[in-house]
């Protein structure tokens, strides 16, 4: 009887699981095998020295060396079947014993058609093909805090940039011009840059713009109304992400848009003061969610459109920008060693949004904050 080996066959700039798991970082599809607990790399000329040199797996394989023995065992093959990526699993799977493949839900599923139809068994491995990845190591706690120097650093220098900006009737300018969304990005996509960082969608929504969370922003920026800075980048070095929200009100906040920060200031904290080792993310979400109730703030849909606190409290981070844990109604258990954002809102036409957020480490008794960076103003 054979064996089951892991395979993933894409590209590790985008599918983070390969990249955790091979230290490989390639922008063309390649082969992952894990055979009896021996782990594998399969790269073209091209690349084989770059992976035997940069890769952590116990192996790197030159794909073309199996190519070559496909075609001695079969010289009438066209090159071109010899070289097609089923014809090497294939030929991989017969020289060590191997009757199926575990794959992750990725895997593409022609190649898995193609795959059955020579008799290779592929099955689908349900859930994260790298588990361990969610828990972060000292290491790449690190990482993840550097990151987050970087995201304040930008997050500063935007907020200082409408802070700078004057105020003519209910729009912010920049000398002779309105001030925009787009102007503000622009300082935080250079700052990320000098810092070797890549954020190519950040968050700068005002006024009724912010009332969508995921509203990118455009146009010029309101005067005496919050602007939403949500800023989400990867550290191109470590490939960790940072990623942070303020509010802030460039002239004078409304009573109402204050009572608005406040409550999404004290639901964080509440939120916050609930993380730790085996913490229930929906218990959390909830507790998240009576605070707004408390406070009066309601949510639900209203003329046609949602309002109030109708998204996640916060999701994982590390080398995704979104990865498990979800802390929202979904059940999820927090582990010491996840990095999770923190991340209440509230949303409502006429007054805008207001959202803050920061990055935590669950430890085994609470969390650890590792944003420093003021959270409570809102004028500026």
């Amino acid at each position: 009887m054979g064996t089951t080996a892991r395979l993933i066959y894409d590209e590790s700039e985008s599918n983070s699981d390969l990249y955790y798991l091979s230290g490989f970082l390639a922008g063309d599809p390649f082969l992952y095998l894990e055979i009896e607990g021996e782990t594998r790399l399969y790269l073209s000329d091209l690349e084989v020295d770059r992976g035997r040199s940069t890769s952590s797996v116990d192996q790197v394989e030159r794909l073309q060396a199996v190519v070559e023995a496909i075609k001695d065992a079969d010289p009438d093959l066209a090159p071109a079947n010899a070289g097609k990526t089923s014809s090497v699993l294939r030929r991989i799977a017969h020289d060590h014993g191997i009757d199926g493949f575990e794959v992750p839900g990725s895997f593409p599923v022609g190649l898995a058609d193609t795959l059955r139809g020579l008799g290779v068994g592929v099955r689908w491995l349900q859930g994260s093909f790298a588990p361990a990845r969610l828990l972060k190591t000292p290491e790449e706690v690190e990482h993840i805090r550097t990151a987050i120097q970087h995201t304040q650093a930008a997050m500063q220098a935007a907020i200082d940039q409408i802070a700078r900006a004057t105020i003519r009737g209910d729009t912010l300018y920049d000398g002779a011009e309105p001030l925009t969304a787009e102007a503000v990005k622009r300082t935080i996509h250079s700052t990320l840059l000098e810092r070797e960082c890549f954020g190519p969608l950040p968050i700068v929504a005002g006024g009724e713009q912010a009332v969508d969370p995921h509203d990118r922003g455009s146009g010029p920026l309101p005067a005496n109304r919050p602007i939403i800075l949500d800023i989400f980048p990867r550290h191109m070095p470590s490939r960790y992400h940072g990623d942070m929200t303020r509010t802030v009100v460039r002239g004078k906040a409304t009573d109402e848009v204050k009572r608005m920060h406040k409550a999404v200031f004290d639901a964080k904290a509440a939120a916050e003061a609930l993380v730790r080792d085996e913490a229930q993310g929906q218990a959390i979400h909830k507790a998240v969610q009576a605070v707004f109730d408390d406070a009066g703030f309601e949510t639900g849909e209203k003329d046609g459109r949602m309002v109030g606190f109708f998204h996640g409290t916060g999701h994982g981070l590390g080398l995704d920008i979104h990865e498990a844990p979800r802390i929202a109604k979904g059940e999820a258990t927090l582990r010491a060693g996840h990095v999770v954002t923190i991340e209440p809102g509230l949303y409502y036409p006429g007054l805008g949004g207001v959202r803050i957020e920061d990055d935590v480490l669950v430890t085994a008794t609470g969390c650890d904050n590792l944003c420093d960076f003021d959270q409570e103003r809102l004028e500026v």
